[in-house]
């Protein structure tokens, strides 16, 4: 029998009785749908956490410091001098002071995390300013009380309006607003754009006059951010004389570890996913055994006519693979539209179309391999006693 031929079997086969048809598919179109919206899922997700962190700088190099006790530590003073020695590697230098704070203007007020930070911190973390100025060398130097706000606090203390020359209160003590920051996250509570910078001075006098144990670096090109790693934590190994009393880690890092998790993440949920396709399967070969059995004399009629077990086996196993081809197409079609609609939950989404192609491909794949065992029983029917049964 031509495969066309076995085609247009299974497709009047599967119209004889739609319900149950429709029924046989369900579980395969619920798992290619379920695989392509939880591949989509995850992949706008790690786009979103990937450009987040390429947001803040593709040459940024984040050291934290856990010391060892003594005298042995470093200053922002140390940390410069390393930047201005290794012009070739090592672009730029800030400190990191986080204070949790309170931003008070007239009857309103915020609480925020203050960062202190030098002339640099914009450079460094790709963070421009959108109106008025960054914090400035002499603002460090002369421990001024000036800031600069984040969209977010420009949104609730100001609404919206230009704060630049107004004097907020940041833990009781005044600040002048000399700059706000470039929207980054639509202004959104929690975010890069919830954030005041202060000079780093100010914020170790607000804190209580501590030790700086935090610092960003910037690479001078793409390609030295390695070697400007490793001049880093050189010079630390050499003042703490032990790995363990500091961390050096740049943002290609932190994205390849993204990308492993979301890789993870998506093998369990496509492996989740996949259980309905596997009881998608099952039911396919279910209703393929019902149908040996309801066609017994059919077979035999087909049998002594002429056909060989070839023609019965491919009969039955095309109608499996058109009945689980369809269900995926259904189910492609449905998985598409579902990913789409949770855009409207404010969720990015990325259809893949390897996902698709996969997810697909498996239907197919599952038709043949469940289709094939009750294919096999009804090739090896004896036309005889097919014949005669009722």
């Amino acid at each position: 029998m031509k495969i066309l031929q076995a085609f247009i079997l299974a497709l009047k086969s599967l119209s004889t009785s739609k319900i149950r048809s429709f029924l046989t598919m369900l579980g395969i179109i619920i798992g290619v749908a379920a695989v392509i919206v939880l591949v989509s899922l995850v992949n706008g997700m790690s786009q979103d956490m990937v450009s987040t962190f390429e947001s803040m700088g593709t040459n940024l190099i984040s050291v934290s410091i856990r010391g060892r006790g003594g005298n042995r530590r470093v200053s922002a003073e140390d940390m410069q001098q390393l930047v201005e020695d290794n012009p070739d590697y090592i672009g730029a230098m800030s400190p990191n002071v986080s204070i949790s704070g309170t931003v008070k203007y007239e009857s309103e007020n915020l609480s925020t995390t203050c960062v202190g930070v030098n002339e640099y911190y914009g450079d460094i973390n790709n963070h421009d300013v959108q109106v008025g100025r960054s914090i400035a060398y002499m603002d460090v130097e002369s421990r001024q009380r000036n800031c600069v706000l984040g969209t977010y606090q420009v949104n609730e203390l100001f609404d919206g309006q230009n704060p630049i020359g107004e004097t907020v209160k940041i833990n009781g003590y005044s600040f002048q607003v000399v700059g706000v920051l470039e929207e980054k996250q639509n202004g959104e509570e929690g975010g890069s754009d919830d954030t005041v910078l202060i000079p780093y001075t100010v914020a170790q006098k607000l804190g209580g006059g501590f030790t700086i144990s935090s610092y960003n670096f910037s690479a001078a090109s793409k390609d030295t951010v390695d070697q400007a790693v490793a001049v880093i934590e050189n010079y630390l190994l050499k003042v703490y004389s032990n790995s363990n009393a500091y961390n050096v880690y740049n943002q290609a890092e932190a994205v390849e570890q993204v990308n492993e998790l979301m890789g993870t993440m998506t093998l369990v949920l496509v492996g989740v996913a996949g259980i309905s396709l596997l009881v998608g399967g099952i039911g396919i070969m279910n209703i393929m055994l019902v149908s040996v059995t309801e066609r017994t004399r059919e077979i035999g009629i087909r049998k002594s006519l002429g056909a060989t077990p070839f023609d019965i086996k491919s009969q039955f196993v095309v109608e499996a693979i058109t009945t689980s081809g369809i269900g995926g197409v259904i189910g492609i079609l449905f998985g598409i539209l579902a990913a789409w609609a949770t855009t409207f939950a404010g969720m990015t989404v990325s259809i893949s179309a390897l996902a698709v192609v996969i997810a697909f491909s498996v239907s197919v794949v599952i038709g043949v391999t469940f289709g094939y065992f009750p294919a096999k029983k009804a090739s090896k029917l004896n036309p005889i006693e097919a014949l005669r049964y009722d």
